[in-house]
């Protein structure tokens, strides 16, 4: 859940705010990442480039107890801040962590009705910091914690008073199996799943087999785990590389997705063994804590290629991207499907016309919209290839996630009934916990007829073709519900060069979604306070309409200072969803 290459992979171009036009009147970006409450003569500054590997805690904090060694005195200061602001009384229970049953009974009275409940709008969730869990060093070892826990308890139960249904956080790959191969490290996450139900709040837990850092709006460096980069340094096909050369490390490409070459283990084996260790460790929250597992695919924890890499200054708005085939597996694989085929040719590279990464569509030969290569036999091929193989990667992890979430002795909750033809009842049951996904909102170069960002991204979606209706017959068979960003956008706020139309691109997901069943959340991709952001996220969740509810939920992105610091324009928006206003 990394910002992609877009503050979060989708959105505005980094370092741009939308032209002060008609369409918004103002619009904050706060990239300050101190704390999780706002502070007294905020102001901003650079986000924190702290590695993980490189973090540790000075002599007078390791002199504390516990995970709260973050200076806690400041904390205190914000807290009292906040609540004198808020005029809320808040009491945060005491919980036995080893004797915790998870029931919300406790925070939340039995008349109030749950804000899932159809009548009482579209529940919101907040991201929380992608730091939330980290790794300190003390008394010689390394162990995972909560940062600024104190902050983080008031926040939560602020968030709850305020109306918001949940919160979702990255459960790190880099973290948690950061000691060695099958050695998982969930204590810093048991402990803020404890904080997060004594709240009343719900968790969708990301499982983030990406690294964090590599993109602008990150706020902090979280590696893949050191034995994972090592086979790297040896082998760096590993990685999604470029037709220059270049290796994104951020994540693995799929092209090895069953090779075992980790320590015997394919990267689809690892996967699975992190969410089935993550699911033995947790499922007595599921259905009433822990209510989504999202699995990350890609980059950012998207499904898609990691191909307008911005972080590294290699990709510019709006440039068409470029395909990330040139590791020896992918190569591999295609050389052998065009053998197949019939065209030992097309197999030798990927497309030698389709410019580079800032390129504009009609600067391409592959990409311009009248006479590309993109609608030759040749460009059919290739972006056939390259587009299936997303769709089998998010196949084989989302199949092993299925199978780990239905395991005989898994948690349960009725689905549906249906009487057979003996006049007997049948009852159908499904996983506790959700199965999901993310998807990128490429918006940019949609006007056009090729769709060039689409396409370098993995998704083979033209004016004449529907991309994503593999991807959705996907999650219809394996019933996952699938997350996608832009929701806040508007067309008029991007520059008319670009073809952007994230309301086009958005309206197509949701009448896609909605012809194969698959339950569709929202996430916005720009941290946004101003009327008109909060006005497109509600109508993308309800429309203009009588079909109401066209998304299930909103995930906002994402609690911080800035957050806070709007409080009460965040307020209004969540009393919105909630049909209070």
């Amino acid at each position: 859940m990394s910002s992609g290459g877009l503050l979060k992979g989708h959105g505005l171009y980094a370092g741009q705010m939308p032209k002060r036009t008609q369409c918004i009147r103002s619009l904050r970006v706060n990239t300050c990442s101190r704390g999780y409450l706002p502070r007294a003569g905020l102001t901003a500054e650079a986000s924190s480039s702290r590695r993980l590997d490189d973090l540790s805690i000075s002599a007078a904090e390791s002199t504390l107890v516990g995970p709260t060694a973050f200076g806690e005195t400041e904390d205190d200061l914000e807290i009292h801040r906040l609540l004198r602001e808020n005029r809320q009384r808040i009491k945060i229970p005491d919980i036995d962590e080893e004797r915790f049953e998870p029931s919300f009974s406790d925070t939340q009275p039995a008349a109030e009705p749950s804000s899932s409940s159809p009548s009482a709008g579209c529940p919101v969730y907040v991201m929380l910091p992608l730091d939330t869990v980290w790794v300190v060093e003390r008394d010689g070892k390394r162990i995972s914690v909560l940062k600024k826990e104190r902050s983080l308890e008031i926040a939560l139960h602020t968030l709850k008073q305020a109306g918001v249904e949940g919160v979702m956080v990255d459960v790190w790959w880099g973290i948690v199996e950061r000691a060695g191969p099958k050695c998982y490290d969930f204590s810093a996450y048991k402990r803020l799943f404890y904080k997060v139900a004594a709240a009343g709040l719900k968790v969708q837990a990301v499982m983030s087999f990406h690294a964090a850092g590599g993109n602008v709006g990150d706020t902090c460096k979280i590696p893949l785990p050191k034995w994972v980069l090592e086979v790297g340094d040896k082998n760096p096909d590993i990685y999604y590389t470029d037709k220059s050369g270049h290796r994104n490390r951020e994540c693995l490409s799929l092209g090895c997705d069953e090779e075992p070459i980790f320590w015997g283990r394919t990267p689809v084996q690892m996967y699975g063994d992190f969410m089935s260790a993550f699911v033995d460790k947790f499922q007595h929250l599921f259905g009433t804590v822990l209510t989504e597992i999202t699995v990350g695919l890609g980059p950012a924890g998207e499904l898609r290629f990691p191909s307008y890499p911005e972080g590294d200054g290699r990709w510019r708005f709006p440039g068409v991207g470029e395909f990330q085939c040139y590791d020896k597996y992918m190569l591999a694989d295609l050389k052998r499907t065009a053998e197949a085929a019939g065209h030992p040719e097309w197999g030798l590279s990927g497309p030698h016309d389709a410019g580079h990464y800032n390129s504009s569509s009609w600067e391409t030969g592959f990409f311009v919209s009248q006479g590309g290569s993109w609608s030759t036999p040749y460009g059919h091929f290739f972006l056939s290839w390259y587009s299936g193989l997303l769709v089998k990667h998010a196949e084989r992890i989302l199949t092993a996630a299925s199978e780990i979430l239905n395991r005989h002795g898994r948690p349960r909750v009725f689905k549906a009934f249906k009487e057979a033809t003996d006049g007997h009842m049948i009852y159908e049951f499904q996983p506790a916990c959700k199965l999901g996904m993310k998807l990128a909102g490429v918006h940019w170069w949609f006007k056009s007829r090729a769709h060039a960002a689409e396409l370098t991204a993995g998704y083979y979606n033209t004016r004449d073709r529907d991309g994503y209706d593999p991807i959705m017959a996907l999650l219809c068979r394996l019933d996952a519900r699938l997350s996608f960003t832009c929701v806040e956008m508007r067309d008029c706020e991007h520059p008319p060069e670009g073809r952007c139309s994230p309301q086009a691109l958005l309206q197509h997901i949701i009448e896609s979604a909605e012809a194969y069943g698959v339950p569709l959340a929202g996430e916005n991709a720009l941290q946004r306070y101003d009327d008109y952001a909060f006005e497109r996220i509600a109508e993308s969740a309800f429309g203009r309409s009588a079909r109401a509810g066209r998304l299930e939920q909103v995930t906002f992105l994402r609690m911080g200072d800035l957050m806070f610091d709007n409080w009460d324009a965040f307020s209004r928006f969540l009393n919105r969803m909630r049909c209070k206003i």
